[in-house]
């Protein structure tokens, strides 16, 4: 079995409806995870936990559907375009994103800054809209990227909107990683950021994640009153004072999320 395999995959292992096979073709473009290059079908086979054969005929498969390719040197393999299709449609479809996006947009020609909706996904938060500013790295603009939910401005927001049972046990399984060397990996650490979170309605992360950051976090709840996802505004610290930055965005931040429910 892979090391990389997911907690929703390993569940599903153990469901007498699943179908296994479908399972390893999901776990074949999962490979591709943090990946930096084209990956080999033996890579492909180790990542995905599965055998070479197993991983020669999905690749083929996913080839002849549009959802692979081979790379322009010809010694690994790519996602193809067909990827973008399914991420479209899930975009388009999805009620919160539809809700989010002319608000966001508003929000963002206002503060000038950069403007992200996060989705809340257990460990992680994956970004669904990105709007930019003046400077980003390039892992800054891209849909899809995620990041850890105990060290992000917010991950906070949405960890202070959950019992705290609940909060400790998503804190118990995290991998804590410092992404900076201001990262908190200190459970009790990141406990007083979400106990501050619920006393100011906003979380405020200060390069957690890249040097240099300072970012405003706000919850966004969903139709379960469970938080859904999160605004997050990032501004940067040779521009701003975090205290100064948390009174000019997070009211405006605030006022966006209430927008959205």
């Amino acid at each position: 079995m892979s090391p990389k395999m997911q907690p929703k995959a390993l569940r599903a292992q153990s469901d007498p409806v699943f179908v296994q096979s479908l399972g390893k073709a999901m776990r074949v473009l999962e490979a591709f995870r943090d990946s930096d290059a084209p990956l080999s079908l033996a890579e492909i086979s180790s990542r995905a936990g599965i055998t070479r054969s197993a991983a020669q005929r999905i690749v083929h498969s996913f080839r002849q559907l549009g959802y692979m390719r081979l790379s322009d040197d010809g010694r690994g393999f790519l996602l193809d375009l067909g990827i973008l299709d399914l991420t479209y449609n899930y975009l388009r479809m999805h009620p919160l994103i539809r809700r989010a996006t002319p608000i966001l947009q508003e929000l963002r020609r206002t503060v000038r800054e950069r403007v992200d909706l996060s989705l809340f996904d257990g460990q992680r938060m994956v970004y669904a809209a990105r709007l930019q500013s003046k400077r980003e790295v390039f892992f800054a603009t891209l849909i899809g990227h995620s990041v850890p939910t105990y060290c992000t401005s917010g991950g906070w927001a949405v960890l202070a909107m959950l019992p705290d049972d609940e909060v400790n046990m998503l804190l118990s399984a995290a991998e804590m990683r410092q992404v900076t060397p201001r990262t908190l990996t200190d459970p009790q650490a990141i406990r007083e950021q979400i106990e501050l979170t619920r006393q100011n309605g906003h979380s405020l992360a200060i390069e957690q994640i890249l040097m240099g950051e300072v970012a405003i976090g706000v919850a966004i709840s969903g139709s379960d009153n469970r938080p859904a996802g999160a605004i997050h505004i990032a501004g940067n610290l040779s521009e701003w004072q975090p205290e100064e930055f948390r009174r000019h965005v997070a009211p405006l931040a605030s006022a966006a999320a209430s927008a959205m429910i």
